[in-house]
């Protein structure tokens, strides 16, 4: 149990713009991660571990990539009982994002919107961190995010990646290659089938070089958005199998505004989060369940903000779930509750 439980500190925050409500709050985790002080947020671990691309994720709820970007809190965040934490997206230069105000509550309906656009301190800054962390020695599993720079042509989007897959590769449990951000231009045209299939091809025979070169083979994940039709998924499902990707995230943010129409802030541009994405999210995974089958790995993330909400994405297909926007809302005591709701439902 925190010694500061998260009701008496979300007035505060929330009483802040939302981008410095977050820079205050992974400041000072980034401060004092590794000290006393850090029990003002750590909780109890649940112990439910799964096998799931050939790693042993100790229990099955991790935290989503965006909220740690440059991978300043890994042991911080990790503290709060999650059996994996995702972070970047990083970019092979630093790049600011795009201008500000770019992040907006949307608390009637337990929901952001954000733009941040890939804020970054590049490549070189995020590896020096991730290897100031222990988070891996204490047997958790680290997924490190990887995107393309927003002056890099669309065209020249692999070399990106392929940049990004080289330079976390030695320090990752597994890499996420983000193409479902809606707040890059293009982005998520590399999702259609022959852009996706070149991408792909090319991470593919560069894993397998990097696997000779550091004797072990990374699993690769492709993260996709949740404003796909069928037979996009479709299309993504096959290229996935085609390629040996070992995982799919599912799923990103969603550029709809269906379930905030009249809203304030509900025609911000950028990513919507939280509980209006959960249907659209379990929609995606239970058509990529169906299509590959019960055993590949699907990470469920979008929309949780309860452990009802976490047993529902697994009923739908994933694997395990990640957290980001319900951790905001809820606090750290939603992981530990959707943790015990997965162990427990695992052993029904």
């Amino acid at each position: 149990m925190p010694l500061l439980p998260y009701p008496l500190a979300r007035p505060f925050l929330f009483g802040l713009d939302p981008e410095a409500a977050h820079d205050l709050t992974l400041g000072t985790i980034a401060r004092l991660q590794g000290t006393p002080l850090a029990l003002a947020w750590c909780s109890s671990f649940v112990r439910d571990p799964i096998e799931l691309a050939g790693l042993r994720f100790p229990n099955r709820v991790g935290l989503a990539a965006g909220l740690d970007k440059n991978a300043r809190c890994i042991d911080g965040l990790g503290a709060m009982g999650f059996g994996f934490v995702e972070v970047g997206t990083v970019t092979p230069k630093p790049q600011p994002g795009n201008p500000k105000p770019r992040m907006f509550r949307l608390p009637q309906a337990g929901a952001l919107i954000n733009r941040l656009g890939f804020n970054n301190d590049g490549l070189d800054a995020f590896v020096a961190n991730v290897k100031r962390s222990s988070f891996r020695q204490q047997g958790r599993i680290l997924g490190l995010n990887i995107g393309k720079n927003a002056a890099t042509p669309i065209e020249n989007a692999t070399d990106d990646y392929l940049k990004g897959l080289a330079g976390v590769y030695p320090h990752a449990d597994y890499v996420t290659v983000n193409i479902s951000s809606p707040n890059t231009k293009n982005l998520r045209a590399l999702q259609s089938d022959e852009a996706l299939d070149a991408l792909l091809g090319a991470l593919a025979q560069r894993r397998e070089e990097l696997a000779r070169e550091h004797g072990r083979r990374v699993p690769l994940f492709v993260k996709i958005a949740p404003d796909l039709d069928e037979a996009q998924v479709d299309v993504i499902a096959a290229t996935l199998r085609r390629h040996g990707m070992d995982g799919v995230i599912a799923t990103n943010t969603t550029i709809s505004r269906d379930a905030v129409k009249g809203m304030p802030h509900a025609q911000e541009t950028g990513g919507l989060s939280g509980a209006p994405v959960l249907a659209a999210s379990n929609r995606v995974i239970a058509q990529l369940r169906a299509t590959l089958g019960s055993g590949f790995p699907i990470i469920g993330v979008g929309g949780i903000l309860s452990a009802e909400d976490a047993v529902a994405k697994v009923k739908a297909g994933a694997d395990v779930v990640q957290i980001y926007t319900g951790l905001i809302y809820k606090g750290p005591a939603l992981i530990a509750e959707s943790a015990r709701a997965l162990k427990v439902l695992r052993a029904a």
